[in-house]
């Protein structure tokens, strides 16, 4: 079964998920290391309208991405709230243009 992150990331992009992810599965459109480095130094990057991915072709459906999230932005495919929905296409989407 395989996990997808929501619009709820929109804005956090904690990282903690891409930590745990035992096939790198875990990606956006800010490079990690990079995001990581500006929070170590205590900036602030602005995230608006950025949030993190699951492709789809390459999670195992571990799991273990899921108690990581700070924010409950990640979901299994099944379960996604109807709410975010549109959230499966975007993870696809993602990673087809990468």
């Amino acid at each position: 079964m395989t996990y997808v992150i929501t619009s709820l990331c929109d804005g956090v992009c904690d990282t903690a998920c891409v930590d745990v992810c035992p096939v790198d599965a875990i990606a956006g459109p800010v490079d990690i290391d990079e995001l990581r480095q500006a929070r170590a130094r205590g900036e602030s990057p602005d995230l608006t309208n950025t949030q993190l991915f699951i492709d789809p072709d390459t999670c195992i459906g571990c799991g273990a991405c899921l108690p990581e999230c700070p924010v409950a932005a990640i979901f299994e495919e099944d379960d996604v709230p109807a709410v975010h929905e549109g959230a499966i296409a975007a993870n696809e989407a993602f990673f087809e243009t990468r």
